[in-house]
């Protein structure tokens, strides 16, 4: 079972990263993930091994860690909205409607 917490980062990396994968990567790791099948319905549906399905997905989640290691465009992210809700805090303003709206 992944908690809720993994399952969270998980997302969040995946949105980052997902054109970097392959499709198969991305066609199991959103079943798992987003659509909540289990590995052995991912198994049955595509004709593999709950093994290779389990295998995939984890290779997948390291993969997104390791652009995240890299490229560090969920930190970034998360900063920047931090920052974002800060300057919220201080001030009413259009420019920082523009910047949330930048990505």
């Amino acid at each position: 079972m992944i908690d809720l917490i993994e399952k969270e980062k998980m997302s969040q990396l995946y949105d980052f990263y997902k054109e970097l994968l392959t499709e198969k990567q991305r066609n199991y790791f959103e079943m798992y993930y987003f659509f909540d099948n289990s590995l052995g319905e991912i198994a049955s549906d595509n004709n593999l091994s709950r093994n290779a399905i389990y295998d995939n997905i984890k290779k997948t989640c390291k993969i997104l860690l390791d652009y995240e290691e890299k490229l560090h465009l969920l930190e970034k992210s998360n900063k920047r909205n931090e920052i974002i809700e800060e300057l919220e805090k201080k001030y009413n303003d259009s420019l920082i409607e523009e910047l949330k709206n930048i990505d």
